[in-house]
């Protein structure tokens, strides 16, 4: 019974095998390899049955099967019974023999089956087979390729037949007639061979090992025979490389004496096929096997092959390796492995053929033969070893290549030959020299080259030599000597400055290791090396490089550790002082960034390196050395600007060291002498030089420079150029402009003692005569911007010099005056429209030097030219000076920076003029030049003229020291210059106005004889307003406008006042509105005088402003609007409300305006509020009326006089000043709001007021909506915020209330938002509003009883009922309502009662029985036709659970449970999550009755576990719930904790390995239950749910696989088998995959 059960399982499985998709096909096969684990003999069998009864099924379906078998025969091979693998062999050999055709994909599928068993059945597979390899007739393609891979999988087993295989197979070869059969006898030939040459390199482990190589020779050389001379000429090139591919085996195999007879046939013949193959990988790997069998035998004729073969195999290394075709990158390794067997036997004519390939004038040759070079290296040393100077000398030609493909494979050869000790013969230097090179080569990404199959690799030519480099340096010890200290060589030469990081590095690395093995002292012998760089050379270098650390792949670090480590050989005495300060300039360097690192300070840190290195060597030799070194790299540098300027830095430092006074002079006329002096670094380092070198050498600096101009260098240089014409002026202004720079950097460095009296005898008097020309005695100006920037900066360093030596004692500045008029000179010459030079920022900031403290003064008439120049030159510049009238340029950042830097001179300037008369005069007259500036209409010039102001009075006021108080006489005055300026159009014009207002008021202040550190709280309170001034708000501007006159009105002095008002006055005709509107502030308080009884005159006069305001509109027109009609409110309420309300709906911005101007004072505002009130509650909401269209229906239309009032609500309370007035009427408006939203709900507009809000909509950029209900809901957000209920508004906001307020079907759903926002942040409102809203219940209106109902329901959900003991009242209501005759009432009602549990859980017990009644009720709901009200009461009842008397609840448990299994299953998502939370809850009650209740849990659980692969998450939650409430009542510890561990909320699921583990539990704890849960699952292969119907089947199988054998009899396994057989055409593939693994799991319960 068990057997057929099994088979009828298989059966069913191989009948499904026909399914066309492929995961399917796949499971069936999984399902029969499970079957057959578990009873392998009995699935072979019905596999072999079934197979045999199927005769017509399908090939595709029948390999299904045979797959399935091989898998089952592989995993029970050991146990397989002999008569069973007789059948599975006789069945396989069937099945692949069955069609004489070939099908591969099934007989491949056979024919594995047989190899499979022939891992331990060989001899039992051989008799079946050979029976049909009979001699004479040609076998199926099939047997012959079996025979093939069973001597690759047995190899022991198989070798002792292929003695008689081979004998039978050789006259087959000869009738072998169609291609695939030569084939797959090449293939069977190849096999063989590899097998047999296994079998002989293990005969220690062979079952025969007197079997040798020439039992099989003769019949291998047989069937060469046939192979080579017939089938390889074939025309079909799959043939030819099968033949190919077998030959290379078989030549190991074939008498040494036939092999040598046939390798003058046979290499040219393998040869030739190259030409006819564009796949060369079978051909290369059979010829490298031949030859290996040729070279083993000692083949004398291979000689005269090796012309033949270097000559074809050679190309095939220069066609270069494709990465992305791997056969082509494996060709080329069985080609080089072909070179090397080749090299051991013939390296001299090897040799002779490759090295004149590397003169070829093809790329792809030089390429080809230098790889095969390397491979030669690197695989065959002892051959080569006497050849490495003969390959040294040989390379001489490709060293000189300029291919990168060329480049890269020397780099690789010269890699080779430093491991093998090439290096180190005669010869190897030019070598490592090569490599510098091309370490030296750019670094930049190389440029886009079309993609080419040539490139050896991506890597770039630089890349892979520096690697190189380090890797000889670090990991080849031989190289130690070689490349230490013959490297240091590299380090000067300029062209190789691209290799000096690598260089560094491995000269470091080499040397530490010198070190290492105690050579310190003699570490560079320069007695052994003649050709080194000095110590001086060395150092200067490594110093220099070093100022551009992050360049070249940071080569600064890498320069100061070799540095550090040639210490002791650059001199003795530098050993300390370089152990400590080396590593802390490296430290700095990897702290910072290229981006981050100051220039100025690094070159700073290096310059005192340098002294004080000269200081620790003190040697003047050895310093001379060094100086004439630096001076002789200084040409090195061209082409270098920024380590050449360094480099004359280091220069002029180490002069500074030099006792030798002669050397200083010799070493500064040489410099002058040799500079390229049209290079601005080259200008600036030669006069950097010169000022460092006057620090210690003030006179000999000073008399080579005058010497330089009397010399004949410097005449014959004019004279030369001024035969070029176009040539010579240029030049000239460039030498003259150093000699002006040196002479401004020797005054700014040298000891100011000293220099201060050269000044004007010596310095300046030589720079004017540079600068000025005479021509027939006149004086002509330079053009020469160059030189004209040169002379400013000369002069500017002068008056520093002075200035900081003016400290020395008083000093006279004769010239001062002449030189400021020089730089006004340079500064007019400026053009006003673009700023494109630094001749202005520099000409100010040196005449701000010179007026600084340098006697004499400066008159007023220069003093006046020189304050307009300036100011007329920054401040009339165009809005954007960083961009020129034709486009931007390149240099936008810049040209900011420079006016930028051009604002800053400027005031530092005015601020030296204004230092020398700090007075209310001296502030005048300032203000006097700056006024038109301030004023103008142009908003540049106004901004930096105000700015300007600013900077100037908080420097006045930081300065001023009043000693006598005396009055500011023009404190009114310039207070009005300013003040209108704080609401400018500009914002940095407003916060720098209220600057100078600050300064101003402060300064009058300190007039008044309080002490500078005094604060004004009132003048501080301007600081706060500033930020009000950011944002252009006008309401904000005018507020701080009228404060700013508020603290000016009680600050400034009576005797100031009119001044101030008349100077006011003067400003309503400012060209910007802003600042003419702030002169209104002053008059602000007139209206409040014209109070009047004009009650019939209020609409006439209202009807007034409304048009004014119209007409004009203007901020403080509006204001001053505003303010009388509050006056007129205040006295005519009533009116002027009746007169607003009959405005034109919806309001325009000025009605909304005026009705906001009643907000002001509370009184008035609570009397307006509740007006409004009346209105709103007197008339009914909306009309019913007929909508013809619509057939019988109708529309609701809002009635005017609410809708106006609630609009006019809005805009009161929308001011924040109503604030107090909403807090007294809080609870009837807030009513009186939630009854209008709630009225309002679908509620249209008139049709005469749908059009004009649409006109309105179009002409006002953003009106508030005028529909009824979005108005009211917008109404009773502003009375909630201005109630002081913010919080509500935002949580309801952030919750979506509003907008579900609005909606016909969620309003409810807002309501119940807004309830519960109040409870948590405006409980104290409450009482009032439930004592207003009770008697809503019994409206007429629905919409008002479920909004209260609603509203109520959301309230028991909170504790606030509670502690305000509202709780019985709002129950009572609640309870009352479950009669309603709207359903939605009912609900609602439903649920308040069950918001109990969560809001007032102390309270549900006192009223359990009342409570349960009601939840008992509402599922039996008559009038519920979508069980909404059921699904309500037990979502309520779940909640009420936990809080209830357990007698109420036991009477009605059962009740409960039976009442909701049916919507377990239901189609409504939100009833199978209720139901199913409600009966996890009921489980906590089981306890007294807990055996009906357990059947009652056992009834569930199959559908609770289905349901965890429910569509809706929110069920598969509900069902987590569910089952680990049920755990605890199950009795099965194992299963209770499964369910609280797995089935956490929080926690992802794997199912099938949770249902898997439920089942092992279910079958230990109730076994006796299999036939029930079976059943039950059976009832879910008809669900409409995809994943529950592949559940059922899983469930079941999972059973099965748990259950034990004593339980599997009451199960009725036909009807199952049925069921699954039926449930297998399921249309959904991943169902019926379940169902194939399911079937093949029921082999445990057969």
């Amino acid at each position: 019974m068990m057997e057929s059960r099994i088979k009828r399982l298989a059966t069913t499985l191989m009948d499904a095998t026909t399914d066309k998709d492929p995961l399917v096909q796949e499971q069936i096969y999984n399902a029969l390899c499970y079957l057959g684990e578990s009873e392998p003999e009995e699935i072979l069998h019905s596999c072999d049955e079934y197979l045999r009864q199927h005769d017509k099924l399908a090939y595709p379906h029948r390999v299904i099967i045979l797959k399935a078998m091989e898998t089952v025969v592989k995993n029970n091979i050991a146990s397989l019974d002999k008569s069973t693998a007789k059948v599975v062999i006789f069945l396989a050999s069937n099945e692949m023999t069955k069609s004489k055709e070939v099908i591969r994909e099934w007989q491949q599928a056979a024919s594995s089956v047989l190899v499979a068993v022939g891992q331990r059945f060989i001899n039992k597979v051989m008799e079946e087979v050979l029976t049909k390899f009979q001699p004479g007739i040609l076998p199926h393609y099939f047997i012959v390729q079996t025979f093939a891979n069973l001597s690759v999988s047995n190899v022991f087993g198989m070798v002792p037949f292929l003695n008689s295989i081979l004998g039978t197979m050789l006259p087959m070869l000869g009738m072998a007639k169609q291609d695939h059969m030569k084939s797959v006898f090449c293939y069977a030939l190849q096999h063989f061979s590899e097998s047999i040459q296994e079998y002989l390199a293990n005969l220690d482990k062979a079952p025969d090992p007197t079997v040798r190589k020439d039992t099989f020779s003769n019949e291998i050389f047989s069937a060469y025979e046939v192979l080579f001379n017939s089938w390889l000429q074939h025309r079909e090139a799959k043939l030819r490389l099968a033949v190919v591919e077998a030959v290379g085996p078989m030549s190991y195999l074939m008498p040494s004496e036939k092999l040598e007879e046939q390798l003058p046939k046979l290499i040219p013949g393998i040869l030739a096929l190259y030409k006819k193959h564009a796949e060369a990988f079978y051909i290369s790997k059979s010829l490298c096997q031949i030859l290996e069998a040729s070279v083993n035998i000692g083949s004398r004729s291979l000689d005269v092959q090796l012309d033949a073969l270097l000559g074809t195999l050679h190309p095939q290394i220069c066609a270069p390796a494709d990465p992305s075709v791997p056969l082509t990158v494996k060709n080329h390794t069985e080609v080089l492995r072909c070179f090397t067997v080749l090299a051991c036997s013939f390296p001299d004519r090897v040799l002779a053929f490759l090295l004149p390939k590397l003169e070829s004038s093809n790329e792809r040759t030089r390429v080809g033969t230098l790889l095969i070079m390397r491979q030669i290296i690197n695989s065959t040393p002892s051959q080569m070893e006497i050849k490495k100077p003969f390959i040294l000398s040989s390379m001489k030609l490709p060293l000189q290549d300029s291919n990168d493909k060329v480049k890269r494979a020397v780099v690789q050869v010269i890699s080779a030959m430093a491991h093998h000790g090439y290096l180190e013969q005669p010869g190897g230097e030019a070598m490592m020299e090569y490599l510098v090179r091309q370490c030296a080569l750019p670094s930049e990404a190389p440029k886009k080259q079309t993609p080419d199959a040539d490139d050896l690799t991506s890597d770039s030519v630089q890349s892979i030599s520096v690697n190189t480099l380090f890797l000889l340096s670090t990991t080849v010890d031989r190289m130690n000597n070689v490349l230490w200290p013959y490297l240091l060589e590299f380090v000067t030469p300029i062209q190789f400055t691209n290799a000096l990081t690598p260089l560094c590095k491995s000269l470091m690395y080499l040397a530490m290791k010198k070190q290492e093995e105690g050579e310190n002292a003699s570490l560079i012998r320069y007695d052994l090396n003649g050709n080194l760089p000095s110590p001086y050379a060395l150092t200067t270098r490594l110093l220099v490089v070093s100022s551009q650390p992050y360049a070249g792949d940071c080569r600064g670090t890498a320069a100061l550790r070799l540095l550090s480590v040639l210490q002791y050989s650059v001199h003795p005495a530098l050993e300390q002082l370089w152990s400590k300060r080396v590593p802390s300039l490296v430290e700095h360097i990897e702290e910072n960034t290229e981006k981050c690192l100051c220039q100025k300070e690094w070159e700073e840190k290096l310059l005192l390196f340098l002294q004080e290195t000269l200081a620790a060597v003190s040697d003047n030799t050895w310093i001379c050395h060094f100086v004439t070194e630096m001076c002789r790299q200084l040409n090195s540098y061209n082409g270098f600007p920024l380590e050449k300027n360094f480099l004359y830095k280091c220069i002029g430092t180490t002069l500074g060291a030099c006792t030798s006074k002669d050397l200083v002079q010799k070493q500064l006329q040489e410099l002058l002498e040799t500079a390229r002096y049209h290079e601005e670094a080259e200008r600036e380092g030669l006069a950097s030089c010169f000022g460092i070198c006057a620090i210690n050498h003030l006179e000999e600096t000073l008399a080579k420079l005058e010497d330089f101009v009397r010399s004949d260098v410097f005449k014959k240089s004019v004279g030369l150029f001024s035969i070029f014409k176009d040539r010579s002026d240029n030049e000239v202004e460039k030498i003259k402009s150093t000699l002006i720079l040196c002479y401004g950097f020797v005054a700014v460095h040298a000891p100011k003692e000293l220099v201060l009296s050269r000044i004007e005898a010596d310095i300046l008097k030589n720079i004017f005569q540079y600068f000025n020309t005479k021509v027939l005695g006149i004086k002509v100006e330079t053009k020469d911007l160059t030189l004209k920037l040169c002379l400013i900066r000369s002069i500017c360093m002068i008056s520093q010099a002075i200035y900081n030596g003016g400290k020395c004692g008083d000093f006279v500045f004769s010239r001062k005056a002449e030189l400021v008029a020089q730089m006004v000179e340079f500064i007019k010459a400026e053009p006003l429209d673009a700023m494109r030079t630094p001749v202005r920022q520099r000409a100010m900031v040196t005449c701000t030097y010179l007026v600084s403290v340098l006697e004499p003064h400066l008159s007023d008439p220069d003093r006046t030219e020189l304050i307009d120049t300036c100011l007329a030159s920054v401040l009339a510049l165009p809005p954007d000076p960083g961009q020129e009238r034709d486009g931007i340029g390149g240099d936008a950042p810049h040209k900011e920076i420079l006016y930028g830097d051009t604002l800053s001179a400027l005031k530092d300037l005015l601020k030296s003029l204004l230092q020398r008369n700090l007075t209310p005069h001296g502030l005048q007259d300032m203000f006097a030049h700056l006024g038109p500036w301030i004023k103008s209409n142009k908003e540049q010039e106004r901004q930096r003229a105000v700015e300007v102001s600013a900077a100037l009075l908080d420097f006045y006021l930081g300065k001023l020291n009043v000693s006598t108080v005396i009055p500011f006489y023009n404190l009114g005055v310039l207070i009005a210059l300013f003040s209108p300026r704080c609401s400018d159009s500009l914002a940095s014009v407003r916060q720098h106005a209220v600057d100078c207002v600050y300064c101003l008021l402060y300064i009058q202040l300190c007039y008044e004889g309080f002490a500078r550190d005094h604060t004004d709280e009132m003048v501080e309170g301007l600081k706060a307003l500033k930020k009000g001034l950011e944002e252009p708000d006008f309401t904000v501007l005018f507020h701080t406008c009228h404060n700013i006159a508020m603290v000016v009105g009680k600050r400034v002095p009576p005797d100031q006042l009119m001044s101030l008002l008349l100077a006011m006055f003067e400003g309503l005709a400012d060209p910007d509105k802003n600042c003419s509107r702030a002169a209104t502030v002053m008059i602000n308080s007139l209206l409040k005088e014209r109070g009047s009884v004009l009650q019939e005159k209020v609409p006439d006069i209202m009807s007034i402003i409304h048009s004014k305001l119209q007409e004009v509109d203007e901020e403080h027109v509006r204001k001053a609007a505003q303010q009388t009609v509050y006056i007129l409110a205040s006295q005519h309420k009533s009116v002027v409300v009746s007169s607003l309300l009959g405005s034109a709906l919806p309001f325009d911005s000025h009605t909304c305006a005026m009705w906001r101007s009643l907000a002001a004072e509370p009184t008035l505002t609570s009397q307006i509020l509740e007006q409004l009130l009346e209105k709103v509650n007197r008339d009914v909401p909306y009309k019913e009326s007929k909508c013809f269209l619509l057939g019988s229906g109708s529309e609701r239309i809002a009635t005017p006089l609410p809708l106006a009032a609630t609009c006019a609500l809005y805009e009161i309370m929308s001011a924040p000043e109503s604030g107090a007035a909403v807090l007294g009427l809080y609870a009837p408006l807030f009513v009186t709001l939630l009854l209008r939203v709630s009225c309002t709900v679908g509620v249209q507009l008139p049709k005469s007021l749908q059009s004009r809000e649409r006109r309105s909509s179009s002409l006002s950029p953003a009106p508030r909506s005028l529909h009824p209900c979005s108005c009211a809901v917008e109404t009773l957000k502003v009375m909630l915020a201005r109630g002081g209920s913010e919080a509500v508004t935002r949580a309801v906001g952030s919750a979506g209330g509003w907008d579900l307020m609005a909606s016909p079907e969620r309003h409810h759903d807002g309501i119940a938002v807004l309830a519960g926002a109040m409870a948590r942040h405006a409980g104290p409102r409450l009482p009032l509003i439930v004592k207003n809203l009770v008697p809503t219940l019994s409206s007429v209106f629905d919409s008002q009883r479920i909004t209260t109902t609603a509203f109520f329901a959301e309230l028991l959900n909170s504790n606030v009922v509670n502690d305000l003991m509202l709780l019985e009242t709002v129950m009572d209501n609640m309870t009352g309502r479950q009669k309603d005759p709207c359903m939605l009432v009912r609900m609602l009602a439903l649920r308040g009662l069950g918001n109990i549990s969560s809001g007032s859980p102390e309270k549900v017990r006192k009223h359990g029985a009342k409570l349960l009644a009601s939840m008992v009720n509402g599922m039996d709901d008559k009038d519920d036709p979508h069980n909404l009200v059921a699904l309500e009461a037990m979502s309520s009842l779940s909640k009420l659970l936990d809080h209830l008397e357990e007698r109420d609840i036991q009477s009605m448990l059962l009740h409960i449970a039976i009442r909701i299994r049916p919507f377990f299953d239901s189609e409504q998502p939100g009833l199978r999550q209720s139901s199913i939370v409600l009966f996890g809850n009921l489980t906590k009650f089981s306890e007294d009755d807990c055996e009906a209740f357990f059947e009652q849990i056992l009834n569930g659980l199959v559908t609770l576990l289905l349901h965890l692969q429910d569509p809706k998450p929110e069920v598969v939650k509900a069902c987590k719930f569910a089952l680990r409430m049920c755990g605890p009542n199950m009795g099965c510890e194992g299963l209770c904790d499964m369910f609280l561990n797995h089935l956490r909320e929080d926690r992802s699921l794997h199912y099938g390995e949770f249902m898997n583990n439920v089942c092992k539990h279910l079958m230990q704890s109730y076994p006796e239950m299999l036939n029930r849960l079976i059943l039950t699952n059976l009832f879910y292969f008809k669900s409409n749910w995809v994943d529950i119907r592949a559940a059922a089947p899983m469930f079941i199988g999972f059973l099965v696989l748990h259950v034990d054998e004593d339980h599997c009899q009451q199960v009725d396994l036909d009807q199952l088998i049925s069921a699954l057989n039926l449930l297998l055409k399921d249309p959904v593939p991943a169902v019926r995959m379940k169902v194939a693994e399911t079937l093949g799991r029921l082999v445990r319960i057969l």
